[in-house]
């Protein structure tokens, strides 16, 4: 079984990516040529690229710390403003008892100048001043 070459014709790109490419092409052609030794390939990669497979669990670890510090920083914010609208309720709470035992101390006061008044609109129909 002959296999058909893998060469790609590549006019305009560099000589960087075209080495890229080739190097990926037959990296791609030993993963399907002997797939038992695919592990072996892949971890000579990682000795070649200086361990960037460390890179990859580094940020993998500074991810999941930097989700766990927003977790715990919008869970602060969260609980700092829950307890200033607990704060504004009870505040307003005793605004309220304020303002409503002040009515009806006010209420309180108004009827007694009624009672005052009546008193006063007698005292003047016995006395006999007329308008």
């Amino acid at each position: 079984m002959e296999r058909p070459s893998l060469e790609i014709n590549l006019p305009s790109t560099p000589e960087e990516g075209k080495l890229y490419v080739v190097d990926s092409l037959n990296n791609l052609n030993k993963l399907t040529v002997c797939p038992d030794d695919a592990q072996h390939v892949l971890d000579e990669e990682d000795e070649n690229t200086g361990g960037a497979g460390g890179y990859t669990a580094w940020n993998n670890i500074r991810n999941q710390c930097l989700f766990v510090v927003t977790l715990i920083l919008t869970l602060i914010v969260s609980l700092a403003l829950v307890s200033f609208v607990i704060f504004l309720i009870i505040q307003t709470r005793n605004k309220m008892d304020q303002l409503s035992s002040r009515l009806i101390s006010e209420r309180k006061s108004i009827e007694e100048l009624k009672k005052m008044n009546d008193m006063i609109l007698k005292h003047l129909n016995q006395s006999g001043i007329k308008e």
